[in-house]
């Protein structure tokens, strides 16, 4: 302590000796000087002023600030360092003072200056004149990398800003150096180097020319995992619960050995889980460490355990609790005594597992509006290898909302937002209401699901919480827009499908943007032309007759033509023609039993076709190639719909229908005999069924499974009349519908060409008409991972098996004779366009008529399929 005070008094005399010397001498040294490593006073005004005239500034003084000058400007203007030191001329400054000291900070914080010094040049009376001194830093000229690919170039020029124009510092070189050598090193490549060199621009005296090299090295993979300290677990049962840091063995080709530290830190982490989740609480790791082999080229890691003692529930207790009995907290708890003690799983069953469908004790408050509840775990006594368990809960009243609103939302209308909320004022807070609130607007298909973000504003004083859901929206209506030549003729297609659509406002010229929006009715419009076919097609939805209930109002009118080949393949007989006019109109409402995930719709049809000398080539054709059909059909459809949160790309939940379509038995009404197919099909007779059905399971990490399986049946009432030539099912291929009115159902599976296991009439996979099927199944298996889910691209990336059959008649079908395949696939959905990707599938089995199995099948997708 003496000697630290005798340096300070030491110092302290220097100081004031210097001060005193200077004071003698009159000279008023005020100017500042600032660079990258110091500040200091040290600028002479003998040059300004006379020893008689010197002003004294031991005592900070006021004045106008009369004018401005810059010295040392190059590639920057004098209005330019001006305006960056916020200096203006007429205003008041004080010096000493702030004001000049904050002008040379922020000149030396743009990172455009190494050296900044302000001089006073002049002074008139009250109003002083000052110099500022500048060294401009150089800027980058030219950069090149050596080393690296032109892409990787791009991402490190962006993700460090090293780029042409940027003025070059010591820091800018040094935080480039590290960013780029630990991104290799994140990756694996451990002795990764990176050095910038600079060299002066012949050309620009205040320009460099930076040249980054990058050598990242060999890939250190790790060689062996020593375990040490394991006893309950194997060395083998440790290094599986080390999910991303694997050792090198011959053979693993799905997870690279090498080494990333955050990922063996979170692996770690995940091994003492591992061992707690098994009783052994006060597992932890003792050491750790890294040894490099001979050579460099690979590591050891060597982790050291103390794995401790077992633990067991002895007794749960649960006190505070008046709400709910301990009977009914325990069957949510579903632990025992005398359990092995999991602290990770009794955490999850009170308060939670951060899932949508959590089932747990703090859930099970929150959703009957106990948002101020508190819920403590906590040990009370440990005993030898028992723990008792106290759940403390404080109840608190319960909370009701407020308010609600919602912003974000510029195009749809407040009302079509709320209308969907399961959150209202006056009612108790739920938390599963506000989930579910999140999942309808996400199945609307105008928000982006992912950004949807209620933010809960508590009133603890008055018990009450206000809700506002922060909305980001995304293009909701699709454009199609596309030619082609295919079948010796240009075929040409116009679609258009506004879901968000507002028809109240159709004869207001202001709400064309282009069309009018914001109330959640759906139009599109279709028509597609060639000189075989011409399809014009117009539908409508209204999701809220009304405005008061969920019951939905839609119709439908649409007409196609088809003509024939003539003498050769490219030329047209419109003498065979084949026109389809049809139309419908159906209510659907939503159903609050068994839940209110539950819809049922009801659909009124009518289709007419006539057929003019045209070949269906099929058995089932009208005689000579000449007739009317009529087809008037009802239809039924109950379907639950639990999945989301995102209508694109959902994450839990599921969804089920089964669908019944009917015609009248007109056959049964009357003892007439039908001879011909004329007869038989002018009014068609038939049922239909189709059950369908889809899970959503979230995996690790990003993953997502879904399972779908799906049947279908088309009977008759009548065997004399058999079953009809249309709503048939075409199964194989891509299952898009390319616009065919006849009523069939086009069901994809993968790795066939379209329609090809529907082909009972003998033709080949070339063909392209076929009978179809009256019968079929289909059972698959999906694993997806999303790549991006920006609202202006949602991509996502899928591996699938799925195996199905068409059949001719129930009486063939068998659920085991299917046909398998697998692949791989990518789905990109952009708002404008819809859901575009493609699949690569590989058919392990035969088409019917052909010898061999499929093989590789590419397939496109366009269109809105979900």
């Amino acid at each position: 302590m003496n000697k630290l005070f005798k340096n300070y008094l030491f110092t302290l005399i220097i100081f004031v000796t210097n001060l005193v010397s200077a004071q003698e001498e009159n000279k008023q040294d005020i100017s500042t000087k600032e660079n990258n490593t110091s500040s200091e006073v040290s600028v002479n005004t003998d040059n300004a002023f006379s020893n008689q005239n010197q002003p004294d500034f031991s005592t900070p003084k006021n004045y106008l600030l009369g004018g401005i000058s810059v010295t040392g400007t190059n590639a920057f203007s004098e209005a330019s360092v001006i305006s960056y030191s916020g200096l203006k001329t007429g205003q008041e400054i004080k010096i000493p003072g702030d004001k000049l000291t904050s002008a040379i900070k922020k000149l030396h914080k743009s990172d455009r200056f190494s050296d900044v010094e302000v001089f006073i040049t002049k002074i008139e009376g009250n109003t002083v004149y000052l110099e500022i001194a500048i060294k401009e830093l150089p800027q980058l000229n030219e950069i090149k990398f050596i080393g690296v690919s032109k892409s990787k170039e791009k991402t490190f020029k962006k993700d460090t800003g090293l780029i042409t124009g940027k003025m070059l510092t010591e820091n800018l070189i040094t935080s480039t150096e590290n960013y780029i050598r630990q991104f290799y090193i994140d990756k694996g490549y451990l002795k990764a180097k990176v050095n910038i060199s600079t060299v002066d621009n012949p050309n620009n005296a205040n320009q460099k020319n930076a040249t980054v090299f990058i050598d990242k090295g060999k890939l250190v993979k790790i060689k062996h995992i020593d375990i040490t300290g394991n006893k309950q677990f194997s060395d083998k049962d440790v290094r599986k619960a080390l999910k991303d840091t694997k050792r090198k063995f011959w053979g693993r080709f799905w997870k690279r050995s090498k080494y990333v530290e955050d990922n063996y830190e979170e692996d770690k982490k995940k091994l003492i889980e591992k061992y707690r989740r098994k009783g052994f609480r006060d597992a932890r790791i003792v050491a750790d460490s890294i040894t490099w082999n001979e050579g460099k080229k690979t590591i050891d890691l060597h982790i050291n355990i103390e794995e401790g003692n077992k633990y067991f529930y002895k007794e749960i207790k649960f006190l505070g609790n008046k709400t709910y009995k301990s009977e009914d907290l325990q069957r949510i708890l579903r632990i025992e005594k005398g359990d092995v003690y999991d602290s990770k799983t009794l955490e999850e069953r009170v308060k939670g597992d951060g899932t949508p469908d959590s089932d747990d004790i703090t859930t099970m408050y929150q959703n009957n509006g106990y948002l101020f509840s508190q819920i403590n775990l906590v040990e009370t006594k440990v005993e030898n290898d028992s723990i008792t368990v106290e759940i403390r809960i404080h109840e608190d009243d319960q909370a009701t909302i407020s308010h609600v609103s919602v912003v974000g939302n510029d195009k749809t209308n407040d009302h079509v937002i709320y209308r969907e909320l399961r959150t209202r004022p006056g009612d108790l807070y739920s938390k599963d209401n506000i989930i579910r609130s999140i999942r309808e607007l996400g199945q609307m298909g105008f928000f982006d699901a992912e950004a949807i973000s209620p933010d809960l504003q508590p009133n603890y004083a008055d018990k009450t919480v206000g809700i506002e859901y922060s909305l980001t929206e995304k293009g909701s209506s699709q454009i199609e827009l596309q030619g082609g030549y295919g079948s010796g003729s240009f075929i040409g297609t116009l679609g258009l499908s506004f879901n968000n659509f507002s028809l109240r406002n159709i004869f207001k010229k202001e709400e064309y943007k282009p069309l009018p929006l914001g109330d959640g009715q759906q139009l599109s419009l279709r028509l597609q032309a060639s000189r075989f076919s011409t399809t014009n097609s117009l539908s409508f939805t209204e999701p809220w007759l009304g405005g008061k209930k969920p019951r939905s109002l839609s119709f439908s009118v649409y007409n196609t033509k088809q003509y024939g080949f003539g003498g050769s393949y490219y030329e047209v007989d419109k003498s065979q023609e084949l026109n389809i006019f049809g139309a419908s109109i159906g209510i659907g409402e939503r159903l609050k039993w068994p839940d209110d995930y539950f819809s049922i719709s009801n659909t009124i049809s009518y289709r007419r076709y006539t057929v003019n000398q045209f070949n269906f080539g099929s058995a089932l054709s009208f005689d000579n190639g000449t007739g009317v059909s009529n087809n008037l059909s009802y239809n039924v459809t109950l379907q639950r719909n639990s999945a989301g949160p995102s209508l694109i790309f959902p994450s839990y939940g599921s969804t089920f229908s089964i669908e019944g379509k009917f015609t009248p038995p007109f056959s049964l009404f009357t003892s007439k005999d039908y001879n011909t197919n004329n007869e038989r099909f002018k009014w068609l007779e038939y049922y239909k069924i189709n059950l369908k059905a889809k899970w959503y399971t979230a995996l690790v990490g990003k993953f997502v499974l879904m399972t779908n399986a799906q049947f279908g049946y088309l009977g008759n009432y009548n065997d004399k009349l058999g079953e009809v030539p249309f709503e048939r099912y075409f199964v194989g291929g891509d299952g898009l519908n390319t616009n065919s009115f006849d009523g069939r159902e086009v069901i994809g599976l993968r790795g066939y060409p379209n329609s090809t296991l529907s082909n009972f009439g003998g033709q080949t996979a070339q063909t392209s008409e076929f009978v179809g099927a009256t019968v079929y199944d289909k059972f698959s298996m999906e694993i997806r991972y999303p790549i991006t889910l920006n609202p202006s691209a949602s991509i996502y990336a899928l591996g699938f098996v799925e195996a199905g059959n068409a059949y001719s008649s129930f009486s063939k079908f068998n659920p085991f004779d299917v046909k398998k395949s697998a692949g791989l696939g990518i789905r990109i959905f952009m708002p404008a366009f819809g859901l575009l990707g493609i699949d690569f599938g590989h058919g392990f089995d035969n088409v019917p008529g052909e010898v061999g199995k499929s093989g590789w099948q590419t397939h496109f997708i366009i269109g809105q399929q979900f």
